[in-house]
């Protein structure tokens, strides 16, 4: 007898545990959100996702394009190229000394224009600071360049056509003013686009150093709906500007499910992108 109630109550306490566990994780069965989690774990499930997120935009339902969003890991020299007689485990990384994002795609604004092309390719350290990012935009016959260097605190910009070649660089406290910064780039009225936004902070970009921008992100666990089927995801959001926000769903192990952005602009992985729950 006692024995039946000593495995009665283990059963008992088993099932009590892990129905509570499984709430703090996965929230209500009705679409709520469920505990929250460090948004520096999701962003670190982001920099070592295992496979890329092929990505297809949209803006208020109508397909603009398609883009590849993919992370690697920078490691130290592998000990056998310094230490011929030493033995490694194969795929093993050693020490890792940062981290890599990548962008690459297309989008069609309006069919009366060339096809925008894009990439993007950003380093980061192992504290997830930015050391490096460089971006090109190609719509023919323009390309522009935009190269930005955390230590020497520099953005240098160049752009080409088929008759000019024009090429500056400029310093983070020149970020902070904008009609200065458009006016060189051939906006000069282009300021007054950014009037309703905040300005940048001068001298340096330490409140957007890091791979979250500086901006306040909350992370939860949550769930995604995939057509009849729920999909166990992090949800990252943060508030831009005070007015608008952006919302990214992240699989388990960091790869990139759906991304919303101000505008209407949103960004679905090609996985689920014939679902129509998920635009």
């Amino acid at each position: 007898m006692i024995k039946r109630l000593y495995f009665s109550a283990v059963i008992l306490f088993w099932v009590t545990m892990n129905i509570l566990l499984w709430r703090a994780e996965m929230g209500g069965q009705h679409g709520k959100s469920g505990s929250p989690v460090p948004p520096d774990l999701v962003w670190t499930r982001i920099l070592t996702a295992p496979d890329d997120s092929s990505l297809e935009v949209y803006q208020r339902g109508r397909r603009l394009g398609h883009c590849r969003w993919w992370a690697n890991i920078t490691e130290a020299q592998n000990q056998n190229q310094q230490n011929p007689g030493t033995e490694s485990i194969e795929g093993r990384v050693e020490r890792i000394t940062g981290y890599t994002l990548d962008l690459e795609g297309n989008i069609l604004i309006n069919t009366n224009q060339p096809r925008l092309r894009f990439t993007w390719h950003s380093e980061f350290g192992t504290n997830k600071a930015w050391r490096n990012m460089s971006l090109k935009l190609y719509a023919r016959p323009l390309t522009i360049d935009v190269k930005a260097d955390a230590a020497a605190q520099t953005v240098t910009v160049a752009r080409r056509d088929d008759e000019s070649t024009w090429e500056q660089t400029f310093t983070f406290g020149d970020l902070s003013k904008p009609d200065k910064l458009l006016g060189a780039l051939g906006l000069p009225f282009g300021g007054l686009l950014l009037a309703g936004l905040p300005a940048m902070p001068s001298g340096d970009l330490g409140s957007i150093a890091k791979l979250d921008l500086g901006l306040n992100w909350e992370a939860r666990n949550d769930w995604l709906e995939a057509g009849n089927a729920r999909v166990r995801v992090y949800k990252l959001q943060a508030r831009l500007f005070d007015k608008y926000h952006a919302v990214v769903h992240v699989s388990r192990v960091g790869e990139i499910l759906r991304l919303e952005l101000p505008g209407d602009v949103l960004l679905v992985n090609e996985a689920f992108s014939k679902l129509s729950s998920l635009r």
